[in-house]
């Protein structure tokens, strides 16, 4: 059964120039980082130092615009990177891209290379539906603190993806519940790309197509469908 992924009204009305792609991909084959998934990483890495050519991750024109965004929810965009710069800072670090599993691997490189939010949920584990919206503040957030799970709950109007048991991801696309992650044993899985203005739609598409192909060589005989969401 397809996922129904819809974005609120509040949403599109606070950032008009929105837009997402969702990729819906069934068969995958995941495990522990290899020497493909982390070429995908190195590549990504290379190319993101091409392109800001010297300039922090911040002073890309795309990065300022998730900026302003969360400036407009209520989130100080310095201390709560969205995923994107957090991790493009990491790339351009001592350190490098973390390995995380074969399919995190995949899609973190284009959210690197491209300078794009890209997520990836478990399908199996999604209840329901998928909604971004602006949160009233009584979502339960799962997550782990300490080594122990714990509950938050969003900040009233921060803008949140969630299903029907709660929040999957805070903040936009700041910080991914354990819940609906992706992990060595998913075989089903659903990926968003999201884009801001100045980003236009063909470089968005751009970025879908290039997660598909990493997606289809990292598992071969994958099926795999592109849309927008609702």
């Amino acid at each position: 059964m397809t996922l129904t992924l819809t974005v609120s009204h509040e949403v599109r009305t606070l950032v008009p120039g929105f837009t997402a792609l969702v990729l819906e991909a069934h068969g995958l084959v995941n495990g522990p980082s290899d020497e493909t998934s982390s070429a995908l990483l190195d590549e990504a890495a290379r190319r993101l130092a091409e392109r800001l050519d010297g300039r922090t991750p911040d002073q890309d024109p795309h990065i300022a615009a998730w900026r302003a965004a969360y400036t407009a929810f209520g989130a100080k965009p310095s201390r709560t990177r969205n995923s994107a710069e957090a991790l493009a800072k990491r790339a351009l670090a001592d350190g490098g891209l973390p390995r995380i599993n074969r399919l995190v691997d995949a899609y973190n490189a284009v959210s690197v290379a491209r300078l794009i939010p890209v997520g990836g949920e478990d399908l199996g584990r999604i209840k329901g539906a998928m909604s971004l919206v602006r949160a009233t503040g009584d979502e339960p957030f799962v997550t782990v603190a300490g080594g122990e799970e714990t509950v938050e709950h969003p900040e009233p109007g921060e803008v949140v993806w969630c299903d029907e048991e709660g929040v999957t991801c805070r903040r936009w696309n700041w910080r991914q519940g354990p819940r609906t992650r992706i992990d060595d044993d998913t075989v089903d899985a659903v990926f968003l790309l999201e884009s801001l203005a100045p980003m236009t739609r063909e470089e968005l598409l751009a970025a879908g197509t290039e997660l598909a192909e990493s997606l289809e060589k990292l598992s071969p005989g994958a099926r795999i469908t592109v849309r927008d969401p609702e």
